[in-house]
C-alpha cells in the first residue's frame, strides 16, 4: 500500500484537512474541524462512505482537532503510512519564496513573521508546532500563499514610502498564491500550449477575492498588497481604501486600531454594503436594492481592476474564473465579461449557463474559462517533492 500525505489548513476556528496517496495524489479522505458557539466537532469524508462526525473537547481547539485526526488515522492503520504533512501558510514575507521542509531554524524564522499577518499566521504556525509535539518524526512542509508572487518586479511591489520602510518589508506581497499556482498548472490544458504562456488574468472570486495577471505562467501583478484587505471588495473585507480614510476611522474610534481592523476585515465588504450578508447566491436572489448595489459594486471593482492588469500586461489574451463565486456563478461571470467587452470579451450565454470550462463565443477576441481551484493538491505536490 502507498504512503500517505496529509494537507492542513489551520484557521482560528477551523482546521481543514485532506489525505493523499503519495503516488497518485488521489484524495482518499478529507474533512474539517470547526469551532462555534454551539461547540466543536470534526468531520471525516471518504469516497463511497457515510461521513463521520464526532464532538471535540473543550480544550485547545487546534490541539484537540489534530489529536482527533491522528487518532482516526491510527484506528484505521494509516498512521504508519503517513510520511509527511503539508501546511498552507498565509505569509512568507521576503524570506520564504518557495515551499520548504520545516526544521527548528526555519520555524523560528516563520514565528518572527507573525506581525505581517496577525489574524492568520499564528494559527497556521500553531498547527506546525503542535504537530511537531504530537508526531516529532513526521516530516512537515510549509507552502506559502505569498510565494507565487515573488516573481514580480520591484517596481510592482514598491509603495511610495520612505526607502527604509521598503527595506523593512512594507511592500506589496499578494496572496491566493496556491490557488493561482494551481490554475497556472492547468493553463496548457485549458488554453493550449501556446496561449498558456500569454497574457492571462485569473479571477479568484470567493469570500476572499483577488485578481492576478500572469505572463509565461508567472505572476506579473495582483490586486492584493501588503495585506488581504486590498483590491476587490470581498465577502466581509472592504477592498482598496484611501489610507487617509483609514486614519480618520482610527481617530473616529478613539484611536483604537483593533476596532477599525475588525470593521474592515469582518463588518465590511458585501455584508457591510448590503446589510444582508456575504452570500453571493442570496444577494443575487434578493429584490432588496441594497443587495443589487452590493453586487454592482463587486462587479465594477473586478472590471476596473482587470483594466489595471491589462495595462500591466500590455493586453489580455484570456480571463480564467476560479474560487467559489468565479467557478460557480454564471451571472457574475456574465456581468464581468460584459464589462470587459472593450477588451474584446464576448461570452456565449448557453455555454456559460452550463458551466462549461470554456465559454467565450466565436466572436470573442479573448478566451474565457472557469475551473474550480485546488490549493490542497498544490500543497500535496510540494510536500511529496520535499519528503519523497
Amino acid at each position: 500500500m502507498s504512503d500517505l500525505l496529509i494537507v492542513l489548513n489551520a484557521g482560528s476556528s477551523s482546521l481543514k484537512f485532506a489525505l493523499y496517496d503519495i503516488e497518485s495524489l488521489d484524495c482518499v479522505m478529507h474533512g474539517a474541524a470547526e469551532h462555534s458557539a454551539a461547540g466543536a466537532h470534526i468531520e471525516f469524508r471518504e469516497p463511497h462512505r457515510e461521513r463521520e462526525v464526532s464532538s471535540l473537547g473543550d480544550g485547545e481547539f487546534q490541539l484537540d482537532a489534530l489529536t482527533a485526526l491522528l487518532d482516526w488515522l491510527h484506528e484505521r492503520g494509516m498512521i504508519e503510512r503517513l510520511v509527511g504533512a503539508g501546511h498552507r501558510v498565509v505569509h512568507g514575507g521576503t524570506l520564504f519564496t518557495r515551499p520548504l521542509r520545516v526544521d527548528e531554524a526555519s520555524l523560528a524564522r516563520m514565528d518572527e513573521l507573525v506581525l505581517l499577518a496577525p489574524l492568520h499566521l499564528p494559527q497556521n504556525l500553531a498547527a506546525i508546532h503542535q504537530l511537531r509535539r504530537l508526531q516529532p518524526a513526521l516530516a512537515q512542509v510549509a507552502c506559502f500563499d505569498t510565494a507565487f508572487h515573488a516573481t514580480q518586479a520591484d517596481i510592482v511591489r514598491t509603495y511610495g514610502l520612505p526607502a527604509e520602510l521598503t527595506r523593512r518589508g512594507y511592500i506589496r506581497y499578494g496572496f491566493h498564491g496556491l490557488s493561482y499556482e494551481y490554475v497556472a498548472s492547468r493553463l496548457e490544458d485549458i488554453l493550449g500550449p501556446q496561449s498558456a504562456d500569454g497574457r492571462v488574468i485569473i479571477a479568484h472570486l470567493g469570500n476572499g477575492a483577488s485578481l492576478c495577471g500572469l505572463k509565461d505562467r508567472a505572476s506579473v501583478a495582483t490586486t492584493f498588497g501588503y495585506s488581504t484587505l486590498d483590491g476587490l471588495i470581498m465577502g466581509t473585507r472592504c477592498g482598496a481604501l484611501d489610507p487617509g480614510l483609514v486614519l480618520q476611522l482610527i481617530r473616529d474610534h478613539g484611536g483604537d486600531p483593533d476596532v477599525v481592523e475588525r470593521m474592515l476585515y469582518r463588518d465590511a465588504g458585501l455584508a457591510g454594503v448590503s446589510g444582508i450578508g456575504r452570500d453571493m447566491r442570496a444577494l443575487l436572489d434578493s429584490d432588496d436594492p441594497r443587495a443589487r448595489f452590493a453586487v454592482d459594486l463587486f462587479v465594477y471593482r473586478i472590471v476596473r481592476e482587470c483594466g489595471s492588469l491589462a495595462a500591466a500586461l500590455g493586453g489580455i489574451d484570456a480571463v480564467i474564473f476560479t474560487g467559489g463565486i468565479g467557478a460557480r456563478s454564471a451571472p457574475i461571470r456574465e456581468r464581468v465579461a460584459e464589462g470587459l467587452g472593450w477588451l474584446g470579451a464576448v461570452l456565449d450565454p448557453a455555454r456559460n449557463g452550463r458551466d462549461e470550462i470554456r465559454f467565450e463565443s466565436q466572436a470573442s477576441r479573448i478566451a474565457l474559462a472557469a475551473i474550480p481551484t485546488n490549493e490542497e493538491v498544490v500543497v500535496a505536490r510540494h510536500t511529496r517533492s520535499l519528503v519523497a
